[in-house]
């Protein structure tokens, strides 16, 4: 048995990828600790797996603003503390960070430890983040999406996989998933998806389209994020008379019912939210947050597009999304096209090649002293 230290808070995006991989290492009878940051998104998804074991680690996101920068640079300090008084009481084989601040503070101190565990990164984004940048010079083992290359980064080091996915994501129904969140099971339905913190413009777009949408017979399910929008069921009549029900959510931890219960969704990009679209095969409309570091959703969202598995709206012509919508939701030969696209985009399960990959990675006793290159922007 190997102990691994998973370093996966501050976001959903981070957080489930860490737990499907958590998941996989515990089935094959190894012992998982996951850091995670003090954020309400953490603290609600962790509390759903009683099996893992969670802890709360400092940390602040990084800002070049000077009151939050040094709110970054305190956090970083007090997360290396951290992080380095758990590994000499836990003493892992191996630490993993999966992105975001908590991965930074895990791999320096790491590092600060004579013979200490081999540091492992992931990145799901086709942009690389600060944290997997700057760390990327520690790492024995970086794991990148297909086709992002980093030409200073040893063949030695770089393994390419997507994001780990969540075992419980498994499609279900579309009528029984429309039922759960009372929806009509016969009608279009429609998944606006914002992200784990929501995203105003997505839900203004929903608010203001309710009554065009109602009148075309589409039904829309929103996860509007915490305190960003509408919560509860709203009702409006379609061009037939009926009355057609849209239900909005603050958050929904049921990803696979959610998913399921969408012919077609409006989503922002993250890696974690298309690592989720392809592994149910839910075509999408993506709206990538204009202002993410690097503009890293963009590029996540026109890869995706490339790839067949829907197409790419930017934010400033929202004022075009409900035509596209209602004209996509209706052509059941292109919806099957995507999804047949989105099959193929679904290569391979990546919580079991991380695993079978580490696994091989602490076997090989020249690995500790391998030099590895520097993941540069």
């Amino acid at each position: 048995m190997n102990r691994f230290l998973i370093a996966c808070g501050g976001t959903g995006g981070h957080l489930s990828p860490g737990i499907a991989l958590a998941e996989e290492l515990l089935a094959r009878g190894h012992s998982c600790t996951l850091l995670v940051s003090r954020k309400q998104v953490d603290t609600r998804l962790a509390s759903k797996y009683r099996n893992l074991e969670f802890l709360a680690m400092p940390g602040a996101g990084f800002s070049l603003r000077p009151v939050q920068f040094l709110r970054f640079i305190g956090g970083l300090l007090r997360g290396i503390l951290f992080v380095s008084r758990l590994i000499r009481r836990l003493r892992p084989d191996v630490v993993i960070g999966f992105g975001g601040f908590t991965t930074a503070a895990l791999a320096f101190a790491a590092r600060l430890h004579p013979m200490g565990p081999l540091v492992v990164l992931h990145e799901a984004n086709r942009i690389p983040g600060r944290a997997i940048r700057f760390a990327g010079s520690l790492a024995h083992r970086v794991y990148l999406p297909p086709g992002v290359r980093r030409s200073s980064l040893s063949d030695t080091v770089l393994q390419y996989c997507g994001l780990p996915v969540r075992r419980e994501l498994t499609r279900v129904s579309r009528a029984e998933a429309r039922r759960m969140f009372g929806l009509d099971p016969e009608r279009k339905t429609l998944l606006v998806l914002g992200g784990s913190q929501g995203a105003r413009p997505l839900n203004e777009w929903v608010s203001e389209c309710l009554p065009k949408l109602s009148r075309e017979g589409i039904q829309v399910l929103c996860v509007s994020g915490p305190s960003r929008g509408s919560i509860g069921t709203v009702e409006h009549a379609a061009a037939d008379g009926s009355m057609v029900t849209h239900v909005f959510l603050p958050f929904c931890d049921n990803m696979a019912a959610l998913l399921s219960a969408a012919d077609l969704a409006v989503s922002r990009a993250g890696a974690g939210t298309l690592a989720e679209l392809v592994h149910l095969q839910l075509p999408a409309i993506l709206v990538p947050f204009p202002h993410a570091a690097d503009d890293h959703q963009t590029h996540n969202a026109r890869y995706f597009e490339r790839q067949g598995g829907g197409f790419v709206l930017d934010q400033e012509f929202l004022r075009n999304l409900a035509r596209e919508a209602c004209e996509v939701i209706f052509n059941d030969w292109l919806l099957q096209q995507f999804r047949h696209n989105l099959h193929r985009m679904r290569r391979q399960n990546s919580a079991v090649f991380i695993s079978d990959d580490l696994e091989h990675l602490l076997d090989d006793t020249s690995v500790r002293v391998r030099p590895s290159a520097t993941v540069v922007a």
